[in-house]
């Protein structure tokens, strides 16, 4: 698998670079993409690897958020080079205007017309946006949509 590869790659780079945070960070994202396939007995296909770096992303992002809270400026620094490393494998994400597209094609493709439609369109948008937008964004947009 091409993104397989990527990240054996990238870490044979950050060895001979000497550079141990985004080593650490490669090793963290290989192993997490080594225990799903663990899981799921099989590889991983692409959709399925956004959703794993999709993850790890919001993880990254709750644990600085509790580690700023907590005064750990050590810790969010480190979270916060990780989280880089692991943004380098996500697709480009939307802007704007083009997540707004997608969230009107949705409601319209569903019908939506209330906010009790939210599911129905967060069904449709979340396989096509998987790792090119964040899915809590996503929902507010589609909420503050259908509240209007």
């Amino acid at each position: 698998m091409a993104f397989k590869e990527k990240i054996a790659e990238e870490m044979v780079l950050a060895a001979k670079a000497k550079d141990k945070i985004r080593l650490s960070a490669l090793r963290m994202l290989k192993s997490g993409l080594h225990n799903r396939e663990i899981d799921l007995k099989r590889e991983l296909g692409e959709t399925e690897f956004l959703q794993l770096l999709s993850s790890m992303v919001k993880q990254r992002k709750d644990s600085i958020e509790q580690f700023a809270k907590g005064g750990r400026t050590d810790l969010v620094e480190k979270e916060e080079a990780e989280l880089t490393v692991i943004e380098e494998f996500l697709p480009a994400q939307l802007s704007e205007a083009e997540l707004d597209a997608a969230i009107a094609e949705a409601v319209s493709e569903v019908g939506a017309v209330g906010v009790r439609d939210m599911g129905k369109v967060m069904k449709v948008l979340i396989p096509k946006l998987t790792g090119r937008a964040d899915g809590k964004a996503v929902g507010e947009k589609v909420k503050a949509r259908l509240s209007a």
